[in-house]
């Protein structure tokens, strides 16, 4: 069975993206741009991707991948992405985007089968992370915490995860961040 992992990028305060969804400020921070061989070596492990659709909205705008559908390989490879929304969304052509709504628990089962060998990377956002912890399914939060902070915008992880269901199991510095791995344990409703 695969693990499900959310691994992102937080500010010093918490916040996921600015309050208009966006990530300037984290290309902004020093080695925000990624390249980091442990990043390589996680990558290298994960079978599907998942996300929400302000996350997939930023990153087509943000690299105009619906004109430029060959850059989508580069970062994600040929893996399938399962995008959580409920709009209707532009769709990068070429690529395995399989969009789904509604509760994680009933996407389970086809994005855990479309995973492979592989683990399950939500890539983000943080309600999303909180959906599959608060349906038993999030086995691991790995964060890494920027050299910035923001006056508001998207939190990290929405949710209240008391301590007694985090287990610290890894602390690194990447650089100027600072990465921290927790396993998740419990939480099905």
């Amino acid at each position: 069975m695969p693990r499900v992992v959310f691994y992102t990028a937080t500010t010093l305060n918490g916040f996921l993206a600015d309050e208009h969804d966006s990530l300037e400020w984290l290309f902004a921070a020093p080695g925000g741009e990624g390249g980091d061989d442990d990043f390589q070596r996680f990558l290298a492990g994960i079978g599907v991707l998942v996300q929400g659709s302000s996350t997939y909205r930023w990153v087509l705008e943000h690299e105009d991948l619906v004109a430029h559908p060959e850059k989508w390989p580069s970062y994600y490879g040929d893996r399938p992405t399962w995008v959580f929304t409920s709009k209707q969304q532009p769709v990068v052509a070429g690529v395995d985007i399989r969009f789904v709504s509604g509760d994680v628990r009933e996407a389970w089962p086809q994005i855990r089968d479309s995973a492979g060998d592989g683990d399950v990377w939500i890539v983000g956002g943080g309600d999303l992370a909180g959906q599959f912890a608060d349906a038993g399914l999030l086995d691991e939060i790995r964060v890494s915490i920027a050299p910035a902070t923001l006056p508001s915008g998207k939190p990290l992880l929405p949710r209240s995860i008391g301590a007694d269901r985090l287990r610290l199991t890894a602390v690194r510095q990447a650089g100027a961040f600072a990465e921290l791995t927790y396993a998740v344990t419990g939480g099905a409703e």
